[in-house]
């Protein structure tokens, strides 16, 4: 067993772990749960560390297809009154994972369809209907009314 951090990991922790942190609670809406699973995460990636080839991408897959499992059905940010939140927790667990990682981490279609193992199809029906019923849950009302 090492007695030591590798640099190169601990380097890599420290430039990523604030933004997955907040990234892990717009989707997971509990600031413990998303603790929970970025610890795990990367204490997943420290035993792989040599071994794996895009560590972002091992991270992440790790942290948030769990959003999406059956299991998840916790009620995102309870009794919180700020209306972001709010608004993110009227969405499902799908389509608040893909609108955050959207719009929020600026991923493309495609980066999200394979971080989280769905189609590009389901990530832009997820997308389009999240933002939809976020728009709608903010009282911007549908986009398409706007003329």
């Amino acid at each position: 067993m090492r007695d030591t951090v590798d640099p190169d990991f601990a380097s890599f922790v420290d430039a990523r772990q604030g933004r997955w942190l907040r990234t892990a609670y717009l989707v997971y809406g509990d600031l413990h749960r998303a603790e929970e699973l970025l610890l795990h995460a990367f204490t997943q990636l420290s035993v792989r560390w040599t071994r794996v080839d895009d560590p972002d991408a091992f991270v992440q897959r790790l942290l948030y297809q769990p959003a999406l499992r059956p299991w998840n059905r916790a009620k995102p940010f309870p009794d919180d009154e700020d209306p972001i939140r709010a608004a993110l927790a009227e969405l499902t667990p799908a389509q608040r994972t893909v609108l955050v990682l959207l719009h929020f981490e600026e991923l493309t279609e495609f980066e999200v369809s394979d971080l989280l193992g769905m189609s590009q199809t389901a990530v832009h029906a997820n997308g389009m209907s999240a933002f939809g019923r976020f728009r709608t849950a903010l009282g911007a009302g549908d986009w398409r009314d706007a003329r």
